[in-house]
Protein backbone atom coordinates (compact mmCIF):
# COMPACT_ATOMS: atom_id res chain seq x y z
CA UNK A 1 0.00 0.00 0.00
CA UNK A 2 1.25 3.47 -0.93
CA UNK A 3 0.17 6.80 0.48
CA UNK A 4 -1.09 7.66 -3.02
CA UNK A 5 -3.57 4.79 -2.75
CA UNK A 6 -4.84 6.05 0.61
CA UNK A 7 -5.25 9.54 -0.84
CA UNK A 8 -7.30 8.26 -3.79
CA UNK A 9 -9.47 6.14 -1.49
CA UNK A 10 -10.21 9.10 0.78
CA UNK A 11 -10.84 11.40 -2.17
CA UNK A 12 -13.21 8.93 -3.86
CA UNK A 13 -15.14 8.39 -0.62
CA UNK A 14 -15.78 12.08 0.01
CA UNK A 15 -16.49 11.27 3.66
CA UNK A 16 -15.01 9.38 6.57
CA UNK A 17 -13.43 6.00 5.86
CA UNK A 18 -12.80 3.78 8.87
CA UNK A 19 -9.31 2.62 9.62
CA UNK A 20 -10.60 -0.93 9.74
CA UNK A 21 -11.98 -0.61 6.20
CA UNK A 22 -8.65 0.71 4.95
CA UNK A 23 -6.80 -2.12 6.68
CA UNK A 24 -9.09 -4.73 5.16
CA UNK A 25 -9.03 -3.16 1.68
CA UNK A 26 -5.25 -3.00 1.46
CA UNK A 27 -4.45 -5.98 3.67
CA UNK A 28 -2.22 -3.98 6.00
CA UNK A 29 -2.05 -3.14 9.71
CA UNK A 30 -3.59 -0.10 11.40
CA UNK A 31 -0.06 1.14 12.02
CA UNK A 32 0.67 1.08 8.30
CA UNK A 33 -2.50 3.10 7.59
CA UNK A 34 -1.65 5.57 10.35
CA UNK A 35 1.86 6.07 8.93
CA UNK A 36 0.50 6.65 5.41
CA UNK A 37 -2.00 9.22 6.70
CA UNK A 38 0.74 11.05 8.60
CA UNK A 39 2.89 11.13 5.48
CA UNK A 40 0.01 12.72 3.58
CA UNK A 41 -0.34 15.33 6.30
CA UNK A 42 3.36 16.15 6.00
CA UNK A 43 2.83 16.60 2.26
CA UNK A 44 0.26 19.29 3.02
CA UNK A 45 -3.01 17.38 2.90
CA UNK A 46 -5.51 18.12 5.65
CA UNK A 47 -6.98 14.89 6.96
CA UNK A 48 -9.38 14.76 9.88
CA UNK A 49 -9.45 11.74 12.18
CA UNK A 50 -12.37 10.90 14.46
CA UNK A 51 -12.77 7.97 16.82
CA UNK A 52 -15.28 5.41 15.52
CA UNK A 53 -15.52 7.23 12.18
CA UNK A 54 -12.03 7.06 10.68
CA UNK A 55 -10.30 9.49 8.34
CA UNK A 56 -11.66 12.23 6.04
CA UNK A 57 -9.85 14.32 3.44
CA UNK A 58 -10.64 18.03 3.69
CA UNK A 59 -10.69 18.98 0.00
CA UNK A 60 -11.00 22.75 0.44
CA UNK A 61 -7.53 22.89 1.96
CA UNK A 62 -5.85 20.72 -0.66
CA UNK A 63 -6.78 22.40 -3.92
CA UNK A 64 -3.48 24.30 -4.03
CA UNK A 65 -1.42 21.09 -3.94
CA UNK A 66 -0.07 20.33 -7.38
CA UNK A 67 2.25 17.36 -7.55
CA UNK A 68 2.51 13.82 -8.91
CA UNK A 69 0.48 12.28 -6.13
CA UNK A 70 -2.31 14.85 -6.38
CA UNK A 71 -2.72 14.29 -10.12
CA UNK A 72 -2.62 10.51 -9.77
CA UNK A 73 -5.33 10.61 -7.11
CA UNK A 74 -7.72 12.09 -9.70
CA UNK A 75 -6.76 9.95 -12.71
CA UNK A 76 -9.38 7.50 -13.97
CA UNK A 77 -7.80 6.56 -17.30
CA UNK A 78 -6.76 3.11 -18.45
CA UNK A 79 -3.29 4.11 -19.61
CA UNK A 80 -3.12 7.77 -20.64
CA UNK A 81 -1.15 9.61 -17.96
CA UNK A 82 -0.60 6.50 -15.84
CA UNK A 83 3.14 6.82 -16.39
CA UNK A 84 3.52 10.27 -14.87
CA UNK A 85 6.63 12.40 -14.53
CA UNK A 86 6.25 15.54 -12.43
CA UNK A 87 8.81 18.34 -12.29
CA UNK A 88 8.62 21.36 -10.04
CA UNK A 89 10.60 23.30 -12.62
CA UNK A 90 11.81 22.44 -16.10
CA UNK A 91 12.88 24.08 -19.31
CA UNK A 92 10.16 22.54 -21.48
CA UNK A 93 7.85 19.59 -20.92
CA UNK A 94 7.96 18.92 -24.68
CA UNK A 95 11.74 18.55 -24.52
CA UNK A 96 11.42 16.34 -21.44
CA UNK A 97 8.86 14.12 -23.19
CA UNK A 98 11.11 13.84 -26.24
CA UNK A 99 14.00 12.68 -24.06
CA UNK A 100 11.76 10.09 -22.41
CA UNK A 101 10.59 8.93 -25.85
CA UNK A 102 14.16 8.58 -27.10
CA UNK A 103 14.92 6.45 -24.03
CA UNK A 104 12.04 4.09 -24.86
CA UNK A 105 9.26 5.61 -22.77
CA UNK A 106 5.80 4.14 -23.14
CA UNK A 107 2.96 5.64 -25.13
CA UNK A 108 0.67 7.52 -22.76
CA UNK A 109 3.49 8.86 -20.59
CA UNK A 110 2.65 12.32 -19.27
CA UNK A 111 5.15 14.98 -18.23
CA UNK A 112 3.80 17.77 -16.00
CA UNK A 113 5.60 20.80 -14.61
CA UNK A 114 4.68 23.53 -12.17
CA UNK A 115 6.96 25.98 -13.97
CA UNK A 116 8.67 26.22 -17.37
CA UNK A 117 11.68 28.39 -18.11
CA UNK A 118 11.86 27.76 -21.87
CA UNK A 119 8.28 27.12 -22.93
CA UNK A 120 7.51 27.44 -26.63
CA UNK A 121 4.44 28.12 -28.71
CA UNK A 122 3.78 27.91 -32.43
CA UNK A 123 6.40 29.35 -34.77
CA UNK A 124 8.93 29.49 -31.93
CA UNK A 125 7.02 32.03 -29.84
CA UNK A 126 7.76 32.03 -26.12
CA UNK A 127 5.18 30.98 -23.55
CA UNK A 128 4.77 32.87 -20.26
CA UNK A 129 5.15 30.14 -17.63
CA UNK A 130 5.16 31.35 -14.00
CA UNK A 131 5.28 28.96 -11.03
CA UNK A 132 2.34 27.86 -8.88
CA UNK A 133 -0.26 29.23 -11.31
CA UNK A 134 -0.79 27.16 -14.44
CA UNK A 135 -0.52 23.72 -16.00
CA UNK A 136 2.32 22.82 -18.35
CA UNK A 137 2.11 19.24 -19.57
CA UNK A 138 3.11 17.08 -22.52
CA UNK A 139 1.77 13.70 -23.54
CA UNK A 140 3.97 11.13 -25.29
CA UNK A 141 2.23 8.99 -27.90
CA UNK A 142 3.31 6.34 -30.37
CA UNK A 143 0.44 6.24 -32.89
CA UNK A 144 0.46 3.42 -35.44
CA UNK A 145 -0.33 5.61 -38.42
CA UNK A 146 1.40 7.45 -41.23
CA UNK A 147 3.26 10.66 -40.30
CA UNK A 148 0.88 12.89 -42.24
CA UNK A 149 -1.93 11.90 -39.84
CA UNK A 150 -0.17 13.04 -36.67
CA UNK A 151 -0.90 16.76 -36.92
CA UNK A 152 -4.56 16.03 -36.14
CA UNK A 153 -3.52 15.09 -32.60
CA UNK A 154 -3.22 18.80 -31.87
CA UNK A 155 -6.96 19.10 -32.42
CA UNK A 156 -7.65 15.99 -30.32
CA UNK A 157 -5.85 17.65 -27.41
CA UNK A 158 -7.77 20.89 -27.98
CA UNK A 159 -11.05 19.00 -27.74
CA UNK A 160 -9.92 17.38 -24.47
CA UNK A 161 -8.90 20.70 -22.92
CA UNK A 162 -12.16 22.31 -24.03
CA UNK A 163 -14.23 19.51 -22.46
CA UNK A 164 -12.30 19.69 -19.19
CA UNK A 165 -12.54 23.49 -19.03
CA UNK A 166 -16.30 23.27 -19.62
CA UNK A 167 -16.58 21.50 -16.26
CA UNK A 168 -15.52 24.83 -14.73
CA UNK A 169 -16.69 27.50 -17.18
CA UNK A 170 -20.11 27.51 -18.93
CA UNK A 171 -19.80 25.94 -22.37
CA UNK A 172 -21.37 28.96 -24.05
CA UNK A 173 -18.34 31.02 -22.96
CA UNK A 174 -15.81 28.53 -24.32
CA UNK A 175 -14.62 27.65 -27.80
CA UNK A 176 -11.74 26.53 -29.96
CA UNK A 177 -10.12 29.03 -32.30
CA UNK A 178 -8.86 26.96 -35.19
CA UNK A 179 -6.76 24.98 -35.03
CA UNK A 180 -5.81 24.54 -31.39
CA UNK A 181 -6.29 27.61 -29.19
CA UNK A 182 -8.88 27.06 -26.47
CA UNK A 183 -10.59 30.36 -25.70
CA UNK A 184 -12.92 31.68 -23.02
CA UNK A 185 -14.89 34.83 -23.81
CA UNK A 186 -12.78 35.24 -26.97
CA UNK A 187 -9.47 35.22 -25.07
CA UNK A 188 -6.87 32.47 -25.19
CA UNK A 189 -6.70 30.17 -22.20
CA UNK A 190 -4.66 27.32 -23.67
CA UNK A 191 -2.07 26.82 -26.38
CA UNK A 192 -1.01 23.45 -27.78
CA UNK A 193 2.20 22.42 -29.53
CA UNK A 194 2.61 19.02 -31.22
CA UNK A 195 5.98 17.74 -32.40
CA UNK A 196 6.98 14.49 -34.04
CA UNK A 197 9.93 12.21 -34.72
CA UNK A 198 9.34 10.13 -37.83
CA UNK A 199 10.59 8.58 -41.05
CA UNK A 200 8.64 8.80 -44.32
CA UNK A 201 6.65 5.62 -43.56
CA UNK A 202 6.85 5.42 -39.79
CA UNK A 203 6.25 7.52 -36.67
CA UNK A 204 8.73 7.02 -33.86
CA UNK A 205 6.78 9.19 -31.44
CA UNK A 206 4.62 12.27 -31.10
CA UNK A 207 4.61 14.71 -28.18
CA UNK A 208 1.63 16.97 -27.65
CA UNK A 209 2.12 19.77 -25.15
CA UNK A 210 -0.57 21.96 -23.58
CA UNK A 211 -0.13 25.11 -21.53
CA UNK A 212 -3.30 26.04 -19.65
CA UNK A 213 -3.73 29.39 -17.89
CA UNK A 214 -5.38 28.37 -14.64
CA UNK A 215 -4.79 30.59 -11.59
CA UNK A 216 -2.79 33.40 -13.21
CA UNK A 217 -4.13 36.79 -12.11
CA UNK A 218 -2.39 39.10 -14.60
CA UNK A 219 -0.66 38.99 -17.98
CA UNK A 220 2.08 41.06 -19.63
CA UNK A 221 0.89 44.17 -21.44
CA UNK A 222 1.55 42.72 -24.88
CA UNK A 223 -0.91 39.82 -24.41
CA UNK A 224 -3.37 41.02 -21.77
CA UNK A 225 -6.00 41.82 -24.41
CA UNK A 226 -5.86 38.36 -25.96
CA UNK A 227 -5.07 36.06 -22.99
CA UNK A 228 -7.05 35.08 -19.92
CA UNK A 229 -7.16 32.46 -17.17
CA UNK A 230 -9.78 30.38 -15.40
CA UNK A 231 -9.25 32.53 -12.31
CA UNK A 232 -9.95 35.75 -14.20
CA UNK A 233 -13.05 34.23 -15.79
CA UNK A 234 -14.65 32.56 -12.77
CA UNK A 235 -13.18 34.52 -9.85
CA UNK A 236 -11.79 31.59 -7.89
CA UNK A 237 -8.85 29.23 -7.86
CA UNK A 238 -9.08 25.93 -9.72
CA UNK A 239 -7.55 22.65 -8.54
CA UNK A 240 -4.81 22.20 -11.14
CA UNK A 241 -4.25 18.54 -10.31
CA UNK A 242 -7.89 17.71 -10.93
CA UNK A 243 -7.99 19.72 -14.16
CA UNK A 244 -4.88 17.98 -15.52
CA UNK A 245 -6.44 14.60 -14.75
CA UNK A 246 -9.73 15.58 -16.38
CA UNK A 247 -7.91 16.63 -19.57
CA UNK A 248 -6.34 13.16 -19.66
CA UNK A 249 -9.77 11.60 -19.07
CA UNK A 250 -11.21 13.32 -22.14
CA UNK A 251 -8.08 12.84 -24.22
CA UNK A 252 -8.19 9.08 -23.76
CA UNK A 253 -11.84 8.96 -24.84
CA UNK A 254 -11.19 11.08 -27.94
CA UNK A 255 -7.93 9.33 -28.82
CA UNK A 256 -9.80 6.02 -29.02
CA UNK A 257 -12.10 7.59 -31.61
CA UNK A 258 -9.10 8.99 -33.49
CA UNK A 259 -7.50 5.51 -33.57
CA UNK A 260 -10.52 4.04 -35.38
CA UNK A 261 -9.62 5.78 -38.63
CA UNK A 262 -6.42 7.69 -37.79
CA UNK A 263 -8.17 10.92 -38.69
CA UNK A 264 -10.90 13.18 -37.30
CA UNK A 265 -13.79 11.42 -39.03
CA UNK A 266 -15.38 10.48 -35.70
CA UNK A 267 -14.51 13.78 -33.99
CA UNK A 268 -15.24 16.28 -36.75
CA UNK A 269 -18.80 17.11 -35.73
CA UNK A 270 -17.81 17.48 -32.08
CA UNK A 271 -14.91 19.77 -32.98
CA UNK A 272 -17.04 21.90 -35.32
CA UNK A 273 -19.57 22.38 -32.51
CA UNK A 274 -16.74 23.81 -30.38
CA UNK A 275 -15.23 25.89 -33.21
CA UNK A 276 -15.61 29.59 -32.45
CA UNK A 277 -14.87 30.41 -36.12
CA UNK A 278 -17.70 28.22 -37.40
CA UNK A 279 -19.79 30.01 -40.04
CA UNK A 280 -18.02 33.29 -39.24
CA UNK A 281 -15.94 35.61 -41.34
CA UNK A 282 -12.21 35.05 -40.91
CA UNK A 283 -9.02 36.49 -42.33
CA UNK A 284 -6.54 33.94 -43.66
CA UNK A 285 -2.98 35.21 -43.29
CA UNK A 286 -1.41 33.31 -46.15
CA UNK A 287 2.21 34.21 -47.03
CA UNK A 288 1.06 34.34 -50.66
CA UNK A 289 -1.50 36.98 -49.77
CA UNK A 290 -4.14 37.46 -47.07
CA UNK A 291 -7.81 37.01 -47.89
CA UNK A 292 -11.18 36.97 -46.15
CA UNK A 293 -13.78 34.23 -46.18
CA UNK A 294 -16.39 32.28 -44.24
CA UNK A 295 -15.18 29.33 -42.15
CA UNK A 296 -17.23 26.19 -42.73
CA UNK A 297 -15.60 23.88 -40.21
CA UNK A 298 -12.90 21.26 -40.58
CA UNK A 299 -12.53 18.16 -42.70
CA UNK A 300 -11.29 14.78 -41.45
CA UNK A 301 -7.67 15.96 -41.79
CA UNK A 302 -8.26 18.94 -39.50
CA UNK A 303 -7.96 21.45 -42.33
CA UNK A 304 -10.23 24.48 -42.11
CA UNK A 305 -12.66 24.86 -45.00
CA UNK A 306 -12.91 28.53 -45.97
CA UNK A 307 -15.18 29.92 -48.66
CA UNK A 308 -13.31 32.90 -50.08
CA UNK A 309 -15.24 36.16 -50.19
CA UNK A 310 -13.62 37.35 -53.41
CA UNK A 311 -14.35 34.39 -55.68
CA UNK A 312 -16.50 31.87 -53.76
CA UNK A 313 -13.80 29.20 -53.95
CA UNK A 314 -13.60 26.73 -51.04
CA UNK A 315 -10.02 26.50 -49.79
CA UNK A 316 -8.63 23.81 -47.50
CA UNK A 317 -6.46 25.78 -45.06
CA UNK A 318 -3.59 23.82 -43.54
CA UNK A 319 -2.46 24.99 -40.10
CA UNK A 320 1.24 24.54 -40.76
CA UNK A 321 1.24 27.11 -43.54
CA UNK A 322 -1.06 29.94 -42.51
CA UNK A 323 -2.77 31.65 -39.59
CA UNK A 324 -6.43 32.49 -39.23
CA UNK A 325 -7.76 35.47 -37.32
CA UNK A 326 -11.18 36.86 -36.67
CA UNK A 327 -11.91 39.91 -38.77
CA UNK A 328 -12.79 41.98 -35.68
CA UNK A 329 -10.13 40.70 -33.30
CA UNK A 330 -8.03 37.77 -32.16
CA UNK A 331 -10.85 35.20 -32.21
CA UNK A 332 -13.91 36.79 -33.81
Amino acid sequence: MKKEEILKKLRDAGDYVSGQELCAYYGVSRTAVWKAVNQLKKDGYVIEAQTNRGYRLVESDTSVIFDKMAIESYLDTDYIGRELVFRKETGSTNLDAKAIAEAGGASGTLVVADMQTAGRGRRGHGWVAPAEKNIYMTLLLRPDCMPDKASALTLVMAIAVYEAVCEIIPAESCGIKWPNDVVVNNKKICGILTEMSAEPECIHYVVTGAGINVNQTAFPKEIKDTATSLYLECGKETDRAKLAARVMHYFEQNYMLFEKSWNLEHLRDKYNHMLINMDRQVRVLDPKGAYDGIARGINEKGELLVVRSDNGETVNVYAGEVSVRGVYGYAT
